[in-house]
């Protein structure tokens, strides 16, 4: 088995970058014929080579026509495996990032504030599951000096498998809460799923950095030899510890961090606490990789969230607070909590609430209590989007919608002005499409 990673890592080396789509086919690149339930990549490799490709990993004998199409028993693990052999070429600090929700911000902000010192390689949108990983560890620079690396799962195994690819010398677990409980079996199994992570750590002598005011994390931490708590009270004397206090999650997340005998605040772009949650991260990696607190300052100052999450923007006279990545009980209720705090000058406020996915057997737990908790803040309308928040307003009370489409036709009829907007939903109802436009104006 290595003797023939080795021999397709020279095919790698000799090409210019990796491709798993036939219709994004780059000159001189390896193309890797993936399968998936609706497609099989091998039927596209012949293309991926006429289209310029220098060589094709393929799995199906029939399709090796020429020199130029590798034969592997299965592409898939071959790119997992190819993966794991670049990112072993590597003697540099790798830090691996999970948990239920805000790994895609934190990693934003980690790769910020790191970059002010190192040559920082990091996953690139939310490239985090089976596939992305190896892809990120693929395209990294030999001249990399630290990468950032997110990990995704809906299932016990999928960080296991992720860490044996990516081998992360340290790791962040951002929360356990309820995401994807129908593929990890509850809360429990999330807990095991992440912990994955640290166990990784603990069986390669890796470093954990762990938020000790987040439930379950110290717990779970406790596996790992290396140990670096931050958060607002220190709870173990015996361990490293960077403080990092909060001092409002309102309008705007501020954090207050003691520096040099002084406490300077660091005001940030986005709000909620759970977003406090995810800076306060940032900040603690940038102080544990000596980085100058100006530049952490900076960093986490400058950084505007987009790509749906967090996203806040005018259009028109309308403030929208655009959160439609992904949702799922736990980051729906921090949202709302957070949300509902904050101040506007428009006094309309309109919740724009989607479906949440892959709950499985806490479908109906999951949005009932969402329901009844948006029930209980003060926006003047609340608009149901999808099947599951239709069967929760049994007393029909809120307005609802089936899909996005009849939501816009809503909002085009009605042509709301001088309100605010909460949007949030999970990535299949695609709420910002009732909104994102190229008029909307990030704040």
């Amino acid at each position: 088995m290595v003797d023939y990673i080795k021999k397709i890592y020279q095919y790698y080396l000799a090409a210019d970058g990796i491709s798993t789509d036939s219709r994004k086919i780059t000159k001189n690149c390896l193309f890797f014929a993936l399968k998936g339930d609706n497609f099989d990549g091998n039927k596209y490799a012949k293309k991926a080579i006429e289209d310029g490709a220098r060589y094709a990993i393929i799995d199906d004998p029939e399709m090796k026509i020429s020199r130029k199409y590798i034969l592997v028993k299965d592409a898939l693990e071959t790119l997992q495996l190819l993966a794991a052999h670049h990112r072993n070429q590597f003697d540099i600090p790798v830090i691996g990032i999970t948990g239920s929700n805000g790994k895609t911000t934190t990693k934003e902000l980690v790769q910020g504030v790191l970059s002010r010192r190192y040559l920082v390689h990091a996953t690139k949108g939310n490239f985090n599951n089976h596939i992305g990983v190896p892809l990120t560890i693929l395209e990294m620079p030999q001249d990399a000096e630290i990468a950032v690396i997110e990990m995704g799962a809906s299932s016990q195994g999928e960080i296991a498998l992720l860490c044996n690819i990516a081998n992360p010398t340290y790791g962040i677990v951002t929360n356990i809460g309820q995401s994807h409980l129908e593929g990890f079996g509850g809360i429990e199994g999330v807990k095991k799923g992440k912990g994955e992570l640290y166990k990784h750590l603990a069986n390669n002598k890796g470093v954990v950095l762990y938020n000790v005011d987040e439930p379950f994390l110290a717990e779970l931490a406790s596996i790992v030899d290396l140990r670096v708590g931050y958060g607002l009270d220190k709870s173990n004397e015996d361990e490293a510890f960077i403080q990092v206090l909060s001092v409002s999650d309102t309008d705007a997340v501020v954090a207050k961090v003691p520096e040099d005998g002084w406490s300077y605040r660091v005001f940030a772009k986005i709000a909620g606490k759970h977003n406090f949650e995810n800076i306060k991260t940032a900040i603690a990696v940038g102080k544990y990789f000596k980085i100058p607190f100006v530049d952490i300052k900076n960093s986490i100052e400058n950084y505007v969230p987009q790509n749906m999450r967090s996203q806040t923007f005018m259009q028109g006279s309308n403030f929208v607070f655009l959160d439609a990545y992904n949702a799922n009980p736990s980051s729906m209720k921090m949202a709302l909590e957070s949300f509902n705090k904050m101040s506007f000058t428009q006094s309309n406020r309109i919740a724009i609430l989607g479906d949440m996915g892959e709950l499985g057997a806490y479908e109906k737990e999951g949005h009932d209590a969402i329901l009844s908790l948006a029930q209980k803040m003060n926006f003047s309308k609340l608009i149901l989007v999808g099947r599951c928040f239709a069967k929760a307003d049994a007393n029909k009370t809120c307005t609802h919608f089936k899909d996005v489409t009849e939501l816009q036709s809503w909002l085009a009829e009605n042509n709301i002005e001088d309100a605010v907007f909460f949007v949030k939903g999970s990535r299949s109802n695609r709420l910002e499409k009732a909104f994102l436009s190229d008029t909307a104006k990030a704040t």
